[in-house]
């Protein structure tokens, strides 16, 4: 089965980005073995990616429609129309199909784990949650993140997003390894206990 793994970039201090969505705060010193490790990930590890609205757009804002080319791009949106570009496909609940869940439900937050677990049944690399935040919260609830990759950056912003705001339950994780880069940043590495 492939893993999802949620690997995202958060300061010292546990946000992944400002309130507003920007991101302008990280370092801009990315040391070349930072860069490459990062890429590098990204091309052997990863060949499907998931992420929420509010990641996708700020690249959107800026003219990028499919910021990761070579891997097929799911953005979860409730909210955006039609997909900017043919390639990135918008996941969003069938009207009929979220009616009847929402009724059966005890208002809670649409589960948007299904797209997830499907793709986590077919064969091929694994799946990189990017970005996170509510859709981090959502999945890491459902029982679906299998490692969770930090890239923590030498900074402190105070206020912000969190990397999984409001998780309503604990989640224990092992750690598998660290690395420490020349720019300050130290990668994460935790396998999650399920």
């Amino acid at each position: 089965m492939r893993k999802l793994k949620y690997h995202v970039a958060m300061t010292l201090d546990g946000f992944i980005a400002r309130e507003d969505d920007t991101v302008d705060f990280f370092p801009a010193d990315i040391s070349p073995d930072h860069a490459m490790d990062y890429l590098h990930a990204l091309a052997s590890e990863y060949d499907t990616v998931v992420m929420g609205r509010g990641t996708y757009e700020p690249g959107l804002k800026v003219g990028v429609t499919d910021p990761y080319p070579s891997m097929e791009t799911y953005v979860f949106s409730r909210t955006m129309k039609e997909s900017p570009d043919p390639r990135v496909h918008l996941v969003r609940e069938d009207a009929a199909d979220f009616v009847r869940e929402l009724k059966m439900r005890p208002g809670t937050q649409t589960d948007m784990s299904r797209v997830v677990r499907a793709a986590k049944m077919s064969v091929g690399k694994d799946i990189y949650l990017c970005g996170g935040g509510l859709l981090a919260r959502t999945l890491f609830d459902a029982g679906l993140i299998d490692e969770v990759l930090i890239k923590l950056n030498p900074v402190l912003i105070g206020l912000g997003k969190a990397l999984a705001p409001r998780l309503p339950r604990k989640v224990d994780l092992e750690l598998l390894s660290t690395k420490a880069y020349r720019n300050g940043v130290v990668l994460l590495h935790y396998a999650v206990k399920h």
